[in-house]
């Protein structure tokens, strides 16, 4: 035990030594937090909007009203033809275009319909899909708003009751996107953090030559293993603290489920991911090779976490996979504890996944660290 304490200590001082890590560890990733939390987001707003008003009738400048009172939508100007309209949206200055074609409320008034042309920028296939749904609620709204002003008496008899749906959103009333986002954020950067540090810790050593200094030493392998990664399991506690605190303060978002929790599904995580760093630093020489071998499997475990895309618009195969990807069980672990409030029951079965991968992470860390005399 006093070896162990011993190189806790040790790795403590060269940590709080580095002036220069000091900020890498603590600062840069609150700032992360706050930036990313606040740009991360698949929320569509700003829709730059423009229209072709070929009618120029009360019921067209109805129509137009509606989008420009949406919040959605930014009406930019109008365009006198298709060609001008199309050169704009080539040119990136317009997402979304309405087309109202002539006589259109002449046509709603005499056989109560009409067609209107909405052109999107479809580059990005899944922000078009999310425009079309909003052109396409507005466009229903109007349309049940003119109805009412078309219909004639006689047609009040034999018009069909309406249903009304009325929603209700459970964990996320608002339907704000950070408190979507931000557990998930928080779990990018303890993961990050700690990764990088621990993977890059024991590279570091043969680069300034001193773990040949350790290794003839009758220190057991266990015990430096202990040692080295104590110190980041303590500081990647403590970046959640300091997460939560700001996502609490800054974010308000809820916390419903138990915190001790919350510590207690991390504290078996964060071996996982010290696991894979001191793995990874036992097969390389230096602290760039290091880096760059844990941030090409951070990419992969990012994408492929339902962090920012959700698993099940996935590929069966890539589906799959996901099921030995560990920052996907932390990230459900905190939405489904910060705002749902599971208890340990329920989020059991990651518990136990993660559990089992960091035995077989940190057991093959150990298995791989050559100690020689």
């Amino acid at each position: 035990m006093k070896t162990i304490f011993y190189i806790i200590q040790k790795e403590f001082r060269q940590i709080f030594r580095n002036k220069g890590m000091l900020p890498i560890i603590f600062v840069l990733p609150l700032i992360q937090l706050v930036i990313l939390s606040n740009a991360a987001t698949f929320e569509i707003k700003n829709i730059a909007f423009a229209y072709i008003d070929n009618d120029h009738s009360s019921a067209s400048r109805a129509l137009i009203e509606k989008f420009n009172a949406s919040t959605y939508f930014n009406v930019l100007t109008h365009f006198p033809s298709e060609a001008k309209a199309s050169a704009a949206m080539l040119k990136g200055e317009v997402d979304v275009v309405l087309e109202i074609p002539r006589h259109f409320e002449r046509q709603l008034q005499k056989s109560k319909q009409a067609h209107l042309g909405v052109t999107i920028n479809a580059i990005d296939g899944a922000a078009a899909g999310v425009k079309n749904v909003y052109v396409t609620q507005i466009i229903q709204t109007f349309n049940q708003h003119i109805k009412v002003n078309l219909l004639q008496p006689s047609d009040m008899l034999s018009q069909p009751s309406t249903i009304n749906t009325i929603p209700l959103f459970w964990y996320n009333e608002t339907l704000n996107y950070k408190t979507f986002m931000v557990p998930g954020i928080l779990v990018l950067l303890v993961t990050m953090i700690t990764l990088f540090l621990s993977g890059m810790n024991i590279v570091r050593e043969k680069e300034i030559g001193t773990l040949e200094q350790i290794n003839v030493t009758p220190i057991k392998k266990r015990q430096f293993i202990i040692g080295k990664l104590f110190p980041f399991w303590v500081l990647g506690l403590g970046l959640l603290t300091i997460g939560l605190t700001i996502a609490k303060l800054i974010f308000n978002i809820p916390m419903i489920g138990s915190l001790a929790l919350m510590y207690f599904y991390t504290s078996i995580y964060i071996l996982v991911v010290l696991g894979i760093g001191l793995f990874i630093s036992n097969f390389t020489d230096t602290q760039q090779q290091a880096m760059f071998i844990s941030w090409f499997f951070m990419v992969i475990f990012i994408l492929m976490s339902g962090l920012f895309t959700p698993i099940e618009s996935m590929p069966k195969w890539a589906q799959i996979i996901t099921e030995f990807n560990p920052i996907k069980y932390f990230v459900e672990v905190m939405r489904m504890v910060m705002l749902k409030g599971s208890g340990f029951m329920d989020i059991l079965p990651q518990v136990t996944k993660t559990l089992l991968y960091a035995l077989i992470m940190n057991g093959l860390a150990v298995w791989s660290y050559k100690k020689t005399s």
